[in-house]
C-alpha cells in the first residue's frame, strides 16, 4: 500500500489483518492492530490523541502518515415510519446513499458499494444513473461507522443497527477487493461484532467472484433473481447473458456448501406488473429453485420517474406469494418503507445529483421491451 506524505492512508477501511501487516512494517506488535480497531470502530474515535493506550511514538506516526476520514453527510432525511436516509458526499464530489430501516426488534442498514452501477438492470433506479467508480473499503465501512454514531440506541439494545445488507447502490461483487475487508470488519469481534447471519451481500450474479467469496468471508448471501427463466432474465438483468441461471444457481449451491450456511440463500424477486408476476412465473420459479436451501423475498416494484414498469396490485402480489408458499418455500413480501423520503435505492441521490442522460436511457429501454411488457411511465 504505497503512499506519500501528501496522501495519508485512511485507516477506516483497514481490516484487522491489513492493520497487522501495516504496523509490522513499522516494527509494531500485533496487539496494536487490535487496539486501533477497537478505538476506531467500537468507540468511534477518529482523533489519534484520544487513543490513550497507544504509545506516543505510534500516535505521532499515525498522525503524520494516516487519517481516519469518514464520508460527509450531504443530506439526511427521516421518514415518518422511522426510516432514515443519508446522501453522503465523497471527497471527489460523488454521492452515495445509505438507508436505515427499523422494524420490530431489528434495525437494518442498507449500504452502497459503488457510485452508480454498471449492470444496467432495467427496473433499478441506480442503474439508470450509470456507473462512476468503485467505493473504497473506507467509504463502504464508513457508512456503517456513521450510522452507528448517528442513530440513538433503542432501549435495551447496545446499538440501533443490528443487521447490515450490501443492497444499496452498486454490485458488491464487482468491487470485490474493497467489499471483502468491509465484511471482515463488520463481523470482527473487535470492530462491529455482527454475526455472519446479520451481514448480507446481495449480488446479481457475478459467478467467478461469487465462487471466490467463500475463501474470504462467510456472510449471508442474497441473489437478485427477478425472473424464473433465462429469456426473461436476459432482458431484466443483462448480466444473465454472461452467467445464465444454471451457472448462477450452481455457484449458489457451492457457496452454501463451502460456508455451511444452513439458512441458505435469499432469492430477491422484484415483481413487475404484467412482466414477471403471473401464476406461470411463480410455478416456474418454484421448479427452478427446487433443492436449493433458502427463502424467497418478493419485492413489489417501487416506481421512479421514467420507469417503464408498474407496481402489481396487492392481490397479484399475495397470489404470487401464496403459490410459492404452497410449493413449500418460505416466502415473504418486502413492504415499502420510507416512501415520503424516496428511500428506494438510487432515488434520492438521483434528485441531488443526476449525472446521466436518463431520458435517453428510458427511451432505449422502452424500445427494447416487448409490447406486452411495456408500462406507462
Amino acid at each position: 500500500m504505497a503512499h506519500t506524505s501528501s496522501t495519508p492512508l485512511n485507516l477506516l477501511g483497514y481490516s484487522h489483518q491489513q492493520l497487522v501487516e501495516l504496523l509490522a512494517q513499522w516494527g509494531e506488535p500485533r496487539f496494536r492492530a487490535t487496539q486501533l480497531i477497537k478505538w476506531i470502530h467500537q468507540r468511534g474515535v477518529t482523533d489519534f490523541e484520544q487513543m490513550t493506550d497507544v504509545s506516543r511514538k505510534l500516535r505521532d506516526r499515525l498522525e503524520r502518515e494516516t487519517e481516519i476520514r469518514v464520508p460527509e453527510i450531504g443530506l439526511e432525511k427521516a421518514s415518518s415510519d422511522g426510516t432514515v436516509k443519508w446522501v453522503l458526499r465523497l471527497p471527489d464530489g460523488n454521492a452515495i446513499e445509505t438507508v436505515f430501516i427499523p422494524e420490530g426488534g431489528r434495525g437494518t442498514l442498507c449500504i452502497s458499494s459503488q457510485v452508480g452501477c454498471a449492470l444496467d438492470c432495467t427496473f433499478c433506479s441506480t442503474a439508470q444513473q450509470g456507473f462512476n467508480r468503485n467505493l473504497t473499503s473506507a467509504e463502504i465501512i464508513g457508512q456503517v461507522w456513521l450510522a452507528m454514531q448517528r442513530l440513538p440506541a433503542p432501549d435495551g439494545r447496545k446499538r440501533a443497527v443490528s443487521n447490515v445488507v450490501l443492497m444499496g447502490m452498486g454490485e458488491p461483487l464487482a468491487n470485490f477487493d474493497a467489499v471483502v475487508p468491509s465484511c471482515q470488519l463488520m463481523t470482527d469481534d473487535n470492530a462491529y461484532g455482527l454475526s455472519r447471519r446479520r451481514v448480507t451481500l446481495s449480488t446479481s450474479g457475478l459467478v467467478p467472484a461469487l465462487d471466490r467469496l467463500s475463501a474470504h468471508t462467510d456472510v449471508a448471501l442474497a441473489v437478485s433473481l427477478h425472473a424464473p427463466n433465462d429469456a426473461l432474465r436476459d432482458r431484466l438483468v443483462p448480466i444473465n447473458r454472461k452467467y445464465p441461471l444454471a451457472e448462477l444457481l450452481d455457484s449458489c449451491r457451492r457457496y452454501v456448501e463451502a460456508t455451511d450456511a444452513h439458512s441458505g440463500v435469499t432469492f430477491e424477486y422484484v415483481l413487475l406488473a404484467g412482466v414477471n408476476d403471473q401464476p406461470e412465473h411463480a410455478n416456474e420459479l418454484a421448479g427452478l429453485l427446487r433443492g436449493i436451501p433458502g427463502k424467497i423475498n418478493l419485492i413489489p416494484f417501487n416506481p421512479f420517474p421514467g420507469a417503464p414498469f408498474e407496481r402489481p396490485s396487492e392481490a397479484t402480489v399475495l397470489a404470487f406469494e401464496r403459490r410459492l408458499q404452497k410449493a413449500g418455500y418460505v416466502t415473504t413480501v418486502r413492504r415499502t418503507r420510507g416512501d415520503d423520503i424516496d428511500a428506494a435505492c438510487g432515488q434520492l441521490v438521483g434528485q441531488v445529483e443526476d449525472r446521466t442522460n436518463r431520458g435517453m436511457r428510458m427511451f432505449r429501454l422502452h424500445a427494447e421491451l416487448p409490447q406486452t411488457d411495456r408500462r406507462a411511465s
